[in-house]
């Protein structure tokens, strides 16, 4: 139950599209005319399509692979900044450090101001109409987590992307935690910028991701390296059209082997009937673990606003020790501390107490899966509450 980390098990197909990668092909796209090179370039451009049809993008060539979601975040911010004027950008205190790091290592150089928007302390949720008062002339960008990996909850990012389309303000989406579980729609969404990780929700493996840029915005968006692309080579400066303005180097061609049938999995299965698997366990789960004394979950009370994700804490018990406990005795894997989101953990109260237990669900979780960890939780809950109740008896 640690799929906000990494989703796991992967689909048998994933396995099989890597290991004939690895056995049939083992080339590297643009980097011959043999047979082996062009079906590599076939591989990747496949992948490409799939995504554009998933995410309803304008074009497959404005799917940009990366190492990861932090990676393709990087990209996005620190690509849109022009270091020789200090501009303005809009995050939010529920974001991932992959949002907040880049943005105050600028800040920290003088690159820019930023402006950090809060969060409704109950539900996670951001006020759009507190996006667009944070506005200044000379606002650079607007970047915001979709799903929290701490609350799970998911961002009105459709209104927010209207404001920033009305405004003109390149619109950044991180979609780490709801690719592959919720619906997400590059232009209904107004999407600018689509940073998402290839090894979650798309069920591919590690070393994957993607950065979608959309069509235009690449004329402004400057990469952050330079390199051999396997196209023009003949010149000494990078090309300037997609992808290969931003694809430098050899590709990770068995990892985007694996993606590819990831995000061909996800397809064939549907988002809607993805995401309404994961209401049942969500809506599971929230009944199971509701009326247990000492128990505490965070962000929405209901399905509708969130993923699977659950930060849990229970009273007297450390997030490492309860972690701990649920491997140890029940056999189950979670992840215990801050989550790489420190803001968000200070908005809901647990960043000075060593944060909060996650579990985090995936398509291959059942309902008794849910039902035996809501169980689980339970056990603990009343052990605490026995060995307090000895204790105070004692004393």
């Amino acid at each position: 139950m640690d799929n906000a980390a990494t989703s796991f098990p992967k689909p048998p197909t994933v396995l099989e599209a890597m290991k004939r990668y690895a056995t049939e092909l083992g080339a590297s796209a643009g980097r011959g005319g043999y047979r082996e090179a062009l079906e590599t370039g076939a591989l990747l451009a496949e992948c490409r399509r799939r995504l554009n049809t998933l995410f309803h993008g304008e074009n497959p060539d404005h799917f940009v692979f990366t190492l990861n979601c932090t990676d393709a975040l990087n990209l996005a911010i620190k690509g849109l900044i022009d270091p020789g004027k200090r501009v303005h950008t809009i995050c939010t205190h529920i974001d991932h450090n992959s949002i907040l790091r880049p943005l105050r290592a600028m800040e920290d150089r003088g690159w820019i101001r930023q402006t950090r928007v809060g969060i409704d302390l109950a539900s996670g949720l951001v006020d759009p109409d507190e996006i667009a008062r944070a506005i200044q002339p000379d606002t650079a960008l607007i970047a915001i987590t979709h799903a929290s990996n701490v609350t799970g909850t998911v961002q009105p990012i459709r209104r927010i992307g209207q404001i920033a389309r009305e405004r003109g303000i390149p619109f950044i989406v991180d979609a780490a935690q709801s690719v592959g579980h919720r619906a997400i729609d590059l232009q209904e969404d107004c999407i600018d910028l689509l940073a998402a990780p290839g090894h979650k929700g798309l069920m591919g493996p590690l070393g994957t991701g993607f950065l979608y840029v959309r069509p235009g915005l690449e004329k402004k968006l400057r990469p952050l390296r330079e390199g051999g692309t396997g196209s023009v080579s003949e010149e000494d400066r990078q090309p300037d059209f997609v992808p290969d303005k931003y694809e430098s180097g050899s590709h990770n061609a068995i990892g985007i082997a694996g993606l590819s049938e990831g995000v061909r999995w996800v397809l064939e299965r549907g988002v809607s009937a993805i995401a309404d698997h994961e209401k049942d366990l969500m809506s599971t789960f929230i009944e199971g673990i509701s009326d247990i004394e000492g128990l505490r979950y965070f962000g929405p009370r209901g399905v509708r606003d969130r993923v699977g994700v659950f930060s849990i804490r229970i009273a007297g018990l450390e997030p490492q020790e309860l972690g701990a406990v649920l491997e140890s005795e029940y056999g189950i894997l979670s992840r215990s501390g801050i989550h790489c989101a420190p803001l968000a953990h200070e908005a809901i109260g647990t960043a000075k107490d060593g944060g909060t237990t996650r579990l985090s669900f995936g398509p291959f979780l059942s309902l008794l899966d849910v039902m035996y960890a809501a169980d689980a939780l339970a056990d603990i809950a009343i052990k605490m509450r026995d060995q307090h109740t000895t204790s105070y008896a004692m004393g």
